[in-house]
């Protein structure tokens, strides 16, 4: 399958100049919200817009969330730098209305896309809750199990700022650092991911796995391919 994965957008609307068409699957990485520079208006009229695109390709067209989404969707909890209180209730309600829409991990096959990235200390620890090992099922893939785990009260584990962005331990799937990923990258998998701002798109390897990082829409206009 044809896969386009777009890097974090905080209000931007250059995605509309993808031809989704052309692709299988097109998967956003979160971070839709939370601007520098950009009106409220036209950060709430773009997400709007992400979400009417994947109303009308429901199948096609993955929605995940980053940090900066969920300190709305999740609203007084997980808040972070960039928030907007002018925007709060107004977000919060479209991100609630629409949550059915919004997942935090998309895997194919050994593929997995998120919004920060899974690193095998976090993910140790994930399993290891007692409502995880509760609703795990034996033939969920790892973000069949992350997603089911964003609707419990065990969710604040998805979205834990680690050591290396001002929290404690191992950052969360929606929180990791991009050198906390690198130094423990989930043994088997190869992830794409978004979340820490790098000039270009930059490809991480060892042996069984890898990182591909692309949130570079700051500093150019780049849409990463891949056929899984």
């Amino acid at each position: 399958m044809k896969h386009l994965i777009i890097g974090d957008l905080h209000g931007k609307d250059i995605w509309e100049e993808v031809d989704i068409s052309s692709y299988d699957k097109v998967v956003f990485v979160g971070d839709y919200v939370d601007h520098w520079t950009l009106p409220d208006r036209f950060i709430y009229q773009n997400l709007q817009n992400v979400i009417e695109l994947k109303r009308e390709n429901f199948e096609k067209v993955e929605l995940l969330l980053g940090n900066h989404d969920v300190q709305y969707l999740h609203y007084p909890h997980y808040l972070c730098s960039g928030f907007r209180p002018t925007m709060q209730r107004s977000l919060s309600f479209l991100f609630n209305e629409n949550r059915d829409l919004f997942k935090v991990a998309y895997q194919r096959e050994n593929f997995i896309i998120s919004h920060a990235g899974i690193t095998n200390k976090w993910y140790k620890d994930f399993k290891e809750l007692r409502l995880v090992q509760q609703i795990a099922d034996e033939h969920d893939t790892v973000a069949d199990l992350i997603n089911k785990a964003e609707n419990t009260s065990q969710r604040w584990i998805l979205h834990q700022a680690g050591s290396s962005r001002g929290g404690e331990g191992p950052g969360g799937i929606t929180w990791a650092d991009r050198k906390e990923l690198i130094a423990d990258m989930l043994n088997g998998y190869h992830q794409i991911v978004g979340h820490t701002v790098i000039p270009k798109p930059e490809f991480v390897q060892e042996i069984g796995k890898s990182s591909t990082f692309i949130d570079v829409l700051d500093t150019m206009t780049y849409f990463h391919e891949i056929d899984i």
